[in-house]
C-alpha cells in the first residue's frame, strides 16, 4: 500500500481538494463468483486504507485506544476487478461535530483520472471511544484539527 495527498494547486491549474490517497492491493480472494470485488470485502479495502491515514503518525493516533464505526453506506456506481489492482481509494472527512467524524471515499481502478467517476463511493461515521469507561469521547484538540484540514 502506498499513500499520497494532492491539494489545492497554484496558477491557472485545475485545483483539486485535498484528500488523502490510499493504494490498497485487491487480493484473489476479494473477488466473488461473478469476478468482481465482494461487498464485504470493499468494506475491508475501505479500512485498509482509512489505517494509514488516521492511526500512522498523525494527531489521531489516539484514536487507535479507541474508536467505533456507527455508520456505513457503500454505493457502487462500477465493477472493480482483480486487475484495476492497486485500488486508488481516496478520503477525506465530509462532517466532523464533538465526538465522530463522517469520512468521505471515492474507489477508482489503478490508473484510472482523479477527474474520472468513482466506481465506489462510501462513508463512514466514526465516533471517539473511552474503552475504560465504555462510552463515546469528545474529540481532542489535536484531532479535531487534523481532521479539519481534510474537510471538503
Amino acid at each position: 500500500m502506498t499513500n499520497s495527498v494532492n491539494g489545492k494547486a497554484n496558477g491557472s491549474a485545475v485545483v483539486l481538494p485535498k484528500r488523502f490517497h490510499a493504494k490498497v492491493e485487491v487480493r484473489w480472494s476479494d473477488m466473488d463468483v461473478f469476478q468482481h470485488v465482494n461487498h464485504a470485502r470493499m468494506v475491508t479495502l475501505l479500512e485498509e486504507a482509512r489505517i494509514p491515514w488516521l492511526f500512522d503518525g498523525s494527531p489521531t493516533t489516539s484514536l487507535r485506544e479507541g474508536c467505533v464505526l456507527t455508520d456505513l453506506r457503500v454505493r457502487y456506481r462500477g465493477q472493480l476487478r482483480h486487475e484495476d489492482t492497486p485500488l486508488d481509494i481516496a478520503m477525506w472527512i465530509e462532517q466532523l461535530r464533538a465526538v465522530d467524524f463522517t469520512i468521505g471515499y471515492e474507489v477508482r481502478a489503478n490508473g484510472a483520472a482523479l477527474d474520472s467517476p468513482p466506481a465506489v463511493t462510501a462513508s463512514t461515521q466514526i465516533a471517539a471511544f473511552d474503552m475504560p469507561t465504555q462510552r463515546l469521547r469528545r474529540l481532542t484538540g489535536p484531532e479535531r484539527d487534523y481532521l479539519t484540514e481534510w474537510m471538503d
